[in-house]
């Protein structure tokens, strides 16, 4: 499945009413990193079947960003049951970004 593109419309159902792990990954589209790093993002997205990928267009939704403090991007958080247990700023390959859902 593609990843969820989040809005501050579906951000709390989608991710703080979600009982499990969800990888949200906040970007924009002018960013260089955020451009290599996306299509493995998707690539996850296709492949994990126990956790909710996700993406945040922090100039699309600022105050989602803004919420939790994403000063760098790309930024990936990791909420477990709705609560931000991992942090992780810039572009990283495939295997450590499957790392943060461990």
């Amino acid at each position: 499945m593609a990843a969820l593109h989040l809005t501050t419309e579906n951000f709390r159902r989608e991710v703080l009413e979600y009982e499990g792990t969800a990888l949200v990954d906040f970007w924009a589209s002018w960013c260089g990193p955020c451009q290599m790093v996306g299509p493995i993002v998707e690539e996850i997205a296709n492949e994990v079947t126990d956790a909710k990928i996700c993406k945040v267009n922090v100039d699309e939704q600022p105050d989602i960003a803004g919420k939790y403090n994403v000063m760098s991007i790309p930024t990936f958080i990791v909420f477990k049951n709705g609560e931000p247990v991992k942090v992780s700023t810039g572009a990283m390959p495939k295997a450590e970004l499957l790392g943060l859902l461990k």
